[in-house]
């Protein structure tokens, strides 16, 4: 991903040119195996980064861009963010990634860091990056955390070993914007890198998160944004 965060006028580039810049998400309830099929295409066709999909379709998704490319990720621990035991995510993430996904994206424990339990709030997410051995993305849904606890939070995933900082796990808990990615892009060291994720729906907003420093957008919108549209109907993600 070290080629993404070369420096780029992005208001030189198309539209379409954006999507390697966005991983095109899928996670709902009640998806089928042929949305699963189309979704997997349509990351191809439009060239996008990745198809982010729910854990129970990655071998479908994996095996349907088998040859082209295409990273596959996937998310634990979500949409309902931090329910999970830390041993049972460790062990889901281990597990996930012999099916075929090439980075994670997992939630964060809240309620450890505001209680005070920040060797468990690290570990919890260690023990994913250790039993992975993929990429893993972090999202620290900083609207919910206090001036200190984003110092914290940031600080303790870094020790963790993430790859990435994201600024919240969905729209329902912050829409991206470019002072949440400048934010994080301040604080990631040399080789950690930041994914804006959260409501997003336009290739302008897309614009001025990549200008903020993301080389990654999470969203379902990527169809939206690539042809420079609007669809105020796509999912929050």
């Amino acid at each position: 991903m070290s080629d993404l965060k070369t420096a780029v006028n992005f208001r030189e580039l198309a539209p379409a040119q954006l999507a390697p810049y966005i991983q095109h998400t899928r996670i709902e309830t009640g998806l089928t195996r042929d949305d699963m099929i189309a979704h997997a295409k349509e990351t191809v066709e439009h060239g996008f980064n990745a198809a982010m999909v729910p854990g129970s379709w990655v071998s479908l998704v994996a095996a349907e861009l088998a040859g082209t490319g295409i990273e596959i990720a996937s998310a634990l621990d979500f949409p309902t963010v931090g329910v999970t035991t830390s041993a049972g995510k460790a062990f889901e993430a281990e597990q996930l990634v012999k099916a075929g996904p090439t980075q994670l994206d997992i939630g964060v424990q809240v309620g450890w860091l505001k209680s005070g339990m920040h060797d468990e709030f690290r570990e919890d997410i260690a023990g994913v990056v250790r039993a992975a051995g993929v990429p893993v993305k972090v999202m620290l849904e900083l609207p919910l955390l206090t001036d200190a606890e984003k110092e914290l939070a940031v600080q303790l995933s870094l020790e963790a070993g993430v790859a990435y900082l994201k600024n919240a796990s969905s729209g329902q808990i912050e829409t991206a914007n470019p002072t949440s990615i400048r934010y994080l892009v301040d604080r990631a060291p040399e080789g950690v890198l930041v994914k804006a994720s959260g409501s997003i729906k336009h290739y302008e907003q897309a614009l001025g998160l990549l200008e903020a420093g993301a080389v990654l957008l999470g969203t379902s919108a990527g169809l939206s944004i690539i042809s420079n549209s609007s669809d105020e109907n796509t999912a929050s993600y």
